[in-house]
């Protein structure tokens, strides 16, 4: 029987250990773990082509029917239709939304020109792919809104990292960087969601409304150098210049 127990085990240096079965299990274990990951990527991409034909209020039958799979293979996949939409939420947002977002941020730019490339970044985004945003935003509720909030996080923390840069560089109060940085974003990205659900004006409209706007409370920032206590002791008359 102990012959037997240890028959497919191997000594070496005089102690029995096990032979390369378990290496093997965990081999196979490692490769369905990569091709599940790689299949959920083809699905989520395909579930994006299916919103951007179909529209923002496509179901799972479509979404199978579009990608050409049956309903049976996307539960393989996804635990459910909430699993799925997070996971082309990520997918949007890692791959289409923050890299621009990115790319708008980190170009060599004077500061009007780096806030004016920024929010374009944004607004042109949403606006080439209306459905996919609307999509998103729509799914941000619940667990889902988890997704929607780190993306928000994302892009003012790298926002807030260059705001304080560049007041410390100027030897001013960068302590507001980060409030500043999420209210930029925020009031941004409602802003857009108000357009992108009714466009009443165009895509450059909004950009130049959004860019005085941001562009105004940073000049006012530089003023009075970042500081908060400058900001309160001061007069703050509503200047409205005279006709031309």
């Amino acid at each position: 029987m102990a012959k037997n127990a240890v028959q497919d085990n191997e000594q070496v240096d005089g102690t029995v250990v096990a032979d390369a079965k378990p290496e093997k299990s965990d081999g196979r274990k490692r490769r369905w773990r990569e091709h599940k990951i790689a299949r959920r990527e083809e699905l989520v991409d395909g579930t994006i082509a299916a919103i951007r034909a179909r529209g923002r209020d496509i179901g799972m039958d479509e979404i199978a029917s579009e990608i050409g799979v049956s309903k049976t293979v996307l539960y393989r996949y996804f635990a459910d239709k909430s699993d799925l939409t997070t996971a082309t939420m990520m997918r949007y947002v890692e791959t289409i939304l923050a890299p621009r977002i990115y790319q708008a941020i980190s170009d060599e730019l004077d500061d009007f020109e780096l806030t004016h490339a920024t929010i374009t970044a944004y607004v042109e985004t949403v606006a080439s792919d209306p459905s996919i945003y609307l999509y998103v935003m729509a799914s941000g509720a619940g667990a889902n809104r988890d997704v929607v909030a780190e993306s928000e996080r994302m892009i003012a923390e790298l926002l807030s990292t260059v705001l304080g840069n560049r007041l410390r560089e100027m030897e001013m109060d960068s302590g507001g960087s980060l409030p500043w940085a999420y209210g930029i974003v925020g009031g941004i990205q409602l802003a857009t969601h108000w357009w992108i659900s009714n466009k009443s004006m165009s895509a450059e409209s909004l950009i130049d409304y959004l860019t005085m706007m941001t562009w105004g409370g940073i000049t006012g920032i530089a003023a009075v150098k970042g500081s908060p206590v400058k900001f309160k002791s001061m007069p703050h008359p509503l200047t409205v210049p005279e006709n031309d």
